[in-house]
């Protein structure tokens, strides 16, 4: 059974109560709970990481890495646009991975329009909600 990672970043422990005009008002564990189920319908297993720190996500990659993980899924959160480090793990850990967004980044603040993480990632979706990770899931799940 392949095992997929679920990393999100900065600030998204408070999904459900920061901006929800933006990210809507279901939380993390509401999407951790969409994800347990339909990895369950798609015969995969998940596992969830959140982080407010750079170094923890970019440790967890490397230990993802070493293991018996198959992919990444990943919110980086403000890390997307500043990261440097964050885009080497990902790059280093070569571990197929997609970078998800809740809202569109393409429809913000100019700072958010670049992502320094999405070269280092298979694809990127932006804009669906918690659908971006559902669609992330399906297609780390049919890949060999």
């Amino acid at each position: 059974m392949k095992h997929i990672v679920i990393i999100n970043g900065p600030n998204l422990d408070r999904l459900g109560k920061r901006e929800p005009s933006i990210y809507g008002d279901q939380t993390l564990t509401d999407l951790e709970n969409l994800l347990t189920k339909e990895a369950a319908e798609i015969g995969v297993q998940v596992q969830f990481y959140q982080s407010n720190h750079e170094g923890f996500i970019i440790d967890k990659i490397g230990e993802f890495a070493d293991s018996e993980v198959f992919g990444i899924i990943i919110n980086p959160g403000a890390f997307t646009h500043t990261s440097l480090a964050l885009r080497d793990a990902l790059t280093g850990s070569d571990l197929p991975a997609v970078e998800v967004h809740i809202s569109n980044i393409y429809n913000r603040e100019e700072i958010r329009q670049n992502s320094m993480t999405a070269e280092a990632c298979i694809g990127v979706i932006s804009g669906l909600g918690f659908d971006g990770y559902v669609a992330a899931l399906k297609h780390l799940a049919k890949l060999d």
